[in-house]
């Protein structure tokens, strides 16, 4: 069995993290995230200023998307040879430029390729930022920091539509963007500046790209990580993705009160970070995992049996809350699967994570076709353990043969 590869360490002058480093990160990862749902409430205005259909103004949207997502495969083997908290730097101050064209743009052409700049930035920041605190960061400590510096993607995530809305029925759609660049310029100016003492010297390996991707997936623990990302993006996001849709139908509720509902999901992961630092050693990561996926299962059963749209807050609640307990894990794992190349390897995992996102969201839109969505509820409330129990089992054996 190939093991993963062992702690850099002759090459390695340890970085000194701090609380500030950890909130600058949070920061530059707060904007990343919420540069992907800022423009959902722009489409209206996009469409009258440029004269075409929401759908064609909603490429803003998916190019950056698809940027983002394609990005993650080069930006981790770029870490690991100039530096993760470099490529940090330069990816952050770069996603300032993409948005400042994005506020200037003269056509919808320029401004979706000002947001396929700012994918292609923003895909550097969050799983850097994770592989640079796995350097950083001893293991038995690295869940609760790591919860610490969630709280700017989950911000990000919660706050993303909210501010786009803000900003259209205020100052207009431009504005949305100069917010964008002045945070990811703050971030990037700011990360360079209190860069913390030392630095993670790269080892030098041998090969390109391809050869450092084939390397992370000869490592079984890898496969097994990645897979349970991949699994976990798809069954979450792909319900989540249609509880609004599902509210408005059946309860009859506005679009306001419906997307709002979905807000309560981060509500459930800042309960996961202010309870981290005493959940973490109290539970361990094998019950962490366990807990997580019963926890969602009951988040998926509330929202089958409910009677009424309110039913959406708890179920909401309980799923961020389940979602983070399961998600905190493989990300620290995801750390620690393949050390000397840990740049590629978390950013592996995000790539992986995000295409099942992207997946369950088609698979769910095709049960709720010719189903309908309360059948991917119920088939949700049960993968969804399944998955959480087959990876507490594989951490159980893993840890038994050391």
């Amino acid at each position: 069995m190939t093991t993963p590869l062992a702690e850099p360490t002759a090459q390695s002058v340890p970085p000194v993290p701090t609380r500030l480093s950890v909130f600058l990160l949070a920061m530059a990862s707060f904007a990343s995230a919420c540069a992907f749902r800022i423009g959902d409430p722009l489409l209206p205005q996009l469409s009258v200023e440029f004269g075409t259909t929401p759908s064609i103004a909603a490429h803003v949207v998916t190019v950056f998307a698809i940027a983002y997502g394609i990005a993650q495969f080069f930006y981790g083997p770029l870490g690991d040879r100039i530096g993760k908290y470099r490529t940090i730097t330069l990816a952050t101050l770069f996603c300032s430029v993409g948005s400042i064209g994005a506020a200037l743009a003269p056509s919808l052409d320029v401004l979706v390729f000002c947001r396929v700049l700012s994918g292609i930035g923003g895909a550097g920041v969050m799983p850097l930022a994770l592989a640079w605190l796995g350097d950083s960061v001893p293991y038995e400590r690295r869940q609760a920091t790591m919860a610490r510096f969630l709280v700017g993607s989950i911000t990000g995530i919660a706050g993303g539509q909210v501010i786009g809305g803000l900003f259209a029925d205020t100052l207009g759609w431009r504005s949305g963007f100069v917010f964008l660049a002045a945070m990811y310029l703050c971030a990037g100016v700011a990360l360079h500046v209190f860069r913390p003492a030392g630095q993670v010297v790269p080892p030098r390996r041998p090969g390109h790209l391809f050869s450092t991707v084939a390397h992370l997936f000869s490592v079984k623990w890898a496969r097994v990580i990645i897979l349970a990302g991949f699994l976990e993006g798809a069954i979450v996001f792909g319900i989540l993705a249609f509880v609004p849709s599902y509210l408005q139908t059946r309860f009859g509720v506005s679009a306001t009160v419906a997307g709002a509902s979905g807000a309560v999901f981060a509500v459930g992961g800042y309960l996961y970070v202010a309870v981290a630092n005493w959940f973490v050693p109290w539970l361990g990561e094998r019950k962490m995992v366990l807990t997580g996926g019963f926890v969602l299962a009951l988040a998926f059963l509330t929202l089958l049996v409910g009677w009424s749209w309110t039913f959406a807050l708890p179920a909401g609640l309980l799923c961020g809350f389940g979602y983070y307990l399961v998600h905190s894990t493989l990300q620290t794992q995801a750390t620690q699967m393949a050390p000397q190349i840990r740049g590629t390897a978390v950013a592996m995992f995000a790539s992986f994570l995000f295409t099942g996102q992207s997946l369950g969201v088609w698979a769910v839109s095709q049960i709720d076709a010719h189903v309908g969505v309360s059948w991917a509820f119920a088939l949700a409330m049960v993968m969804m353990p399944m998955v959480t129990i087959a990876l507490a089992t594989a951490m159980r054996r893993r840890k038994r043969l050391g």
